[in-house]
């Protein structure tokens, strides 16, 4: 998926970042989906002897083979949905806007725009021991109007990202008052 196919960019507008949610957020998730991987294996060797009187025939051997690979595919499959979700919410800052990206489901995305002279207010929380060490923590940027406020969570470097953005947003108010 190319950022051409989700946004298409104006010619004075140039991408500033696009941020994802930091790695380290997403080593629970992968430690999970490898413990659920590795319980078939960590159970064949703790009762080895004890169930190879059960798969003494090949009919039985084949069954516990297709079960074993159903649940592994399974695995491998929900693992890959999870990675697509985390890879591909995204945040894109360009100079004339914001641009938000939730992949929901699997099929299922939502994308939200905003312009940067709207911006009323930035915030940036960072709570947690790990988050306050790595420095990557919660991102509101509230609005003008009625649009709902924008939140991306666990963003790398989120004071710096909100610094810029304060920047980036009196740049285009100055912008856009010039153009009135």
């Amino acid at each position: 998926m190319h950022l051409d196919e989700l946004i298409k960019i104006k010619p004075y507008e140039k991408i500033v970042y696009v941020i994802r949610r930091h790695w380290l957020t997403y080593i629970p998730t992968i430690l999970s989906f490898t413990f659920m991987a590795a319980i078939p294996f960590i159970a064949y060797f703790m009762i080895n002897d004890e169930i190879m009187f059960l798969l003494a025939d090949e009919y039985s051997r084949a069954i516990t083979v297709m079960l074993l690979s159903v649940y592994e595919l399974s695995i491998a499959l929900f693992f890959y949905s999870s990675f697509l979700m985390y890879y591909l919410d995204m945040m894109i800052i360009t100079n004339d806007r914001l641009v938000q990206i939730q992949q929901k489901t699997l099929f299922s995305r939502s994308v939200s725009e905003l312009d940067l002279y709207r911006v009323q207010d930035i915030s940036s929380d960072i709570s947690g021991v790990i988050p306050t060490m790595i420095g990557y923590g919660l991102l509101k940027i509230q609005t003008a109007g009625e649009r709902q406020n924008f939140t991306f969570e666990s963003v790398p470097r989120v004071n710096e990202v909100r610094r810029h953005i304060i920047e980036l947003a009196e740049q285009d108010r100055k912008y856009h008052s010039a153009q009135v």
